[in-house]
C-alpha cells in the first residue's frame, strides 16, 4: 500500500478539491483525506502509478508538490535537517562574506558547491580562507540582522518532538550559527564545522575533520543506532549536494527547494511547500501541529 501526498505552499493555498479528486480518481485511489484545507491532502493506492512522473510535472506547473511513499512507517522518529537554505533562509558563509567585502566571490563558490560542481571540502576551505582577518564578533551581528528562520521550521521540530521524535541539526556550516539556530528551533543536538579564530579575528581556517557529505551520513547512522533505530526511521531534509547522502539513506529523504542536480536524485522533492510539508508527508494534519 502506498500513500500519495499533494501539498501546496501555505501562502498560495491553491490545492483544490477538483485537482486532488481528479488525481485520486485517475489512479483509482482510496478516499481523499484533507490534512489542511487547500494546502495538503492525501490518499492511498495499491501500487505505484506508471505515470507518476508525468503527473508530478503537471502539478509542478500548478505550483503543487506531489509525493508517493509506502503507507506503512511514514511517521518517523528522527528528524535530520540541514541548516543553510533549509532551516534558515540564507547561507551563513555568504552573509559573513558580504560583511567581509567578498560576497559575490564566495556566493558563486557556494552555489557551485551546493549544486555538486565543486568538491565540498575544497570549496569550504577556499571560502573560509577569504574570511581571514574578519572580526569574530561579526558572527553575532550577522545572526541578529541577516539570518531568518525558514517558514514552517518551528512547527516541524516542535510537532515531531511533541510526538516523541528526536531532532538533529546537521550542517556543513559552522557551530557558531548552528548553536543559536538549534536553540531557537528546539533541536535536541547540532553538528557543524568550527570557524577558527585567534585574538578576536577569524584565521581563515576551519577545524578538522570537515563535516561534509560523508559526515552527514555518519551522523544519521550514529543518531539512529544510539536510539536502537535504523535509517528507515529517519526523515532527512536538505537542499545541497552535500545533503544527498543522508537524503538517499533516510527512510524519507526530502530535497527542499533544492539545487536542480540534488532534486533530480532525491526520493521526495518539495519545490513549493515549506517545512511543514515534512509533517504532511508523515500524515500529520494542521490540527496536530505544535507551535515551537
Amino acid at each position: 500500500m502506498f500513500t500519495v501526498s499533494l501539498i501546496a505552499s501555505p501562502l498560495r493555498a491553491n490545492l483544490t478539491e477538483a485537482v486532488a479528486r481528479d488525481l485520486a480518481d485517475r489512479w483509482k485511489g482510496g478516499p481523499l483525506r484533507w490534512l489542511n484545507p487547500h494546502v495538503a491532502a492525501e490518499f492511498d493506492l495499491e501500487a505505484k502509478p506508471a505515470d507518476f512522473d508525468a503527473a508530478w510535472a503537471e502539478l509542478q506547473q500548478q505550483t503543487l508538490d506531489l509525493a508517493i511513499q509506502p503507507a506503512e512507517g511514514r511517521r518517523k522518529a528522527i528528524l535530520l535537517a540541514d541548516m543553510d537554505s533549509t532551516m534558515i533562509g540564507q547561507e551563513c558563509i555568504d552573509e559573513l562574506a558580504h560583511v567581509a567585502g567578498v560576497g559575490p566571490r564566495v556566493a558563486d563558490i557556494t552555489a557551485r558547491a551546493m549544486n555538486g560542481e565543486l568538491d565540498f571540502h575544497g570549496a569550504l576551505t577556499e571560502r573560509v580562507g577569504l574570511l581571514a582577518g574578519l572580526q569574530d564578533s561579526v558572527i553575532a551581528d550577522v545572526l541578529a540582522s541577516r539570518i531568518t528562520l525558514a517558514s514552517g521550521g518551528a512547527e516541524l521540530v516542535a510537532t515531531m518532538r511533541a510526538n516523541g521524535g528526536y531532532a538533529a541539526l546537521v550542517s556543513g556550516g559552522f557551530t557558531a550559527f548552528t548553536e543559536s539556530i538549534a536553540d531557537r528551533l528546539g533541536f535536541d543536538e547540532h553538528r557543524a564545522n568550527t570557524l577558527l579564530a585567534e585574538n578576536g579575528l577569524l584565521t581563515g581556517l576551519v577545524g578538522t575533520p570537515i563535516l561534509g557529505r560523508e559526515a552527514k551520513v555518519e551522523a544519521l547512522e550514529e543518531i539512529a543506532a544510539a536510539r536502537g533505530l535504523t535509517p528507515a526511521d529517519v526523515i532527512a531534509v536538505g537542499d545541497g549536494a552535500n545533503d544527498l547522502g543522508m537524503i538517499q539513506l533516510a527512510g524519507t529523504g526530502v530535497a527542499l527547494h533544492a539545487k536542480p542536480s540534488v532534486a533530480a536524485q532525491a526520493p521526495v522533492r518539495i519545490n513549493h511547500g515549506d517545512l511543514t510539508a515534512l509533517l504532511y508527508l508523515q500524515g500529520y494534519g494542521i490540527a496536530d501541529f505544535v507551535t515551537g
